[in-house]
C-alpha cells in the first residue's frame, strides 16, 4: 500500500527532476561520494572582502579540529561583530566544513558577522558522542577567543543544517548543561534530531529515491551509533531523547513538509514551547530536504533564506 505524501512544490518538483536520486546509502557509495570534490569555497569568498584564517583546536581526545574563521575584512575593532558557528550537514558520514557555506555567508554580508564553520569527524569512523563533543570544543575556542577573533560573546548564535543542525541542538544542550558558554541563539535548519527513525514522516520517505530518505537516515544514524544500545544513546547525540528542554537558547527551526525530519522537527519546537522556551518554526509547504540549500534560486527556496534572515536582523538588530 502506497503511504499518501505532501505535494512538493511545482518549481521545486521540476528543478528536482534533473537531480539523479538514491533511495538508500551503502559503504561503498558513501566511499565514492567522499571522493567527490570539495565545495568551492574560493569562488563564494572571490566577490567578498573577507579575511580567512584556517587553525585548529584540540578535541577531547587531543585530535586536531580544524576550523575556518571567515571575518569581513574591514571590521571595526572597536565594535565586536556577531558570530555564527557554523556545522555543515551532510548526515554525520559525509560534508566538510565548506558544506553549505553559502548560508552563513550571507549573514556575514548582511551583518558583518564572524563565520567559524567546524570540521567534526564523521561517523562511521568517529562514533558515539564524538562529533558533537568536537563541536562543542570548537564553540569553546570561539568563545574563549572572543576579542581576540572581534566577536561579541554575548551574540554568538549556534546554526547548522540537517546533521549540522542535530549537532547545532546538541551543542546547545551541552553548553547549558555544562554552564556555557553563552549561545545567543540555535539556528536549526531541517534539524536531524531523533535516531528512533519512526516519526510519519520519516515512513512516508521511505522505499522510493529521494534526497534523504528514511532508508539513508537509518544508514547515517547506524554509522554514529556503532555499537551502542537505544539506552545507551546520548540526547546529546540524538537530541529528540532530551527529557528537558528548558532554559535553551532562542531556537528557530525550520523544515519542509516533503520531508523525513518534518515531524521530529516540529515535535522538538512544541517540546520548547511546552518547556516554556522560545523557538519560531516553518514548515515550508512542498519543501523536500535540504530544498533551499540545492537550490536557492527557487522562489520557495529565496523565501526561506530571507525569513531566517530577517529572524536574526531582529534578533541582532
Amino acid at each position: 500500500m502506497t503511504i499518501a505524501r505532501p505535494a512538493l512544490d511545482p518549481e521545486l518538483r521540476e528543478l528536482l527532476a534533473d537531480m539523479p536520486l538514491m533511495s538508500e546509502l551503502t559503504p561503498e557509495l558513501l566511499a565514492r561520494l567522499r571522493q567527490l570534490p570539495s565545495p568551492p569555497v574560493e569562488s563564494l569568498l572571490a566577490h567578498r572582502q573577507v579575511e580567512r584564517r584556517e587553525i585548529t583546536v584540540p578535541a577531547k581526545d587531543g585530535a586536531p579540529i580544524p576550523l575556518s574563521v571567515l571575518s569581513p575584512a574591514h571590521i571595526d575593532r572597536r565594535t565586536p561583530a556577531p558570530c555564527v558557528y557554523w556545522i555543515h550537514g551532510g548526515g554525520m558520514v559525509m560534508g566538510d566544513r565548506f558544506s553549505q557555506i553559502d548560508i552563513p555567508l550571507e549573514w556575514l554580508d548582511r551583518f558583518g558577522a564572524v563565520v567559524v564553520s567546524v570540521d567534526y569527524r564523521l561517523a562511521p569512523e568517529a562514533t558515539g558522542t564524538v562529533p558533537v563533543d568536537d563541536c562543542y570544543q570548537g564553540l569553546l575556542w570561539v568563545a574563549e577567543h572572543a576579542a581576540d577573533l572581534c566577536v561579541d560573546p554575548d551574540r554568538i548564535i549556534v546554526a547548522g543544517a540537517s546533521a549540522g543542525g542535530g549537532l547545532a541542538a546538541g551543542v546547545g544542550l551541552l553548553a547549558r548543561d555544562l554552564g556555557g558558554p553563552a549561545i545567543a541563539a540555535q539556528m536549526l535548519i531541517c534539524p536531524m534530531l531523533d535516531h528512533r527513525n519512526a516519526t510519519t514522516s520519516s515512513r512516508q520517505y521511505s522505499g522510493s529515491p529521494g534526497v534523504w530518505t528514511r532508508e539513508m537516515n537509518a544508514f547515517g544514524w547506524r554509522s554514529l551509533l556503532g555499537d551502542l544500545t537505544d539506552a545507551e544513546v546520548s540526547p546529546y547525540m540524538s537530541p529528540a531523547l532530551a527529557q528537558d528542554l528548558s532554559h535553551l537558547p532562542t531556537a528557530y527551526i525550520d523544515t519542509g513538509s516533503a520531508e523525513v525530519f518534518r515531524d521530529e522537527d516540529t515535535d522538538y519546537a512544541t517540546r520548547i514551547w511546552a518547556a516554556g522556551g522560545q523557538a519560531e518554526l516553518h514548515v515550508w509547504a512542498g519543501g523536500f530536504h535540504g530544498f533551499d540549500a540545492l537550490y536557492p534560486q527557487a522562489r520557495i527556496s529565496s523565501t526561506a533564506r530571507r525569513t531566517r534572515t530577517d529572524w536574526l536582523a531582529r534578533l541582532l538588530e
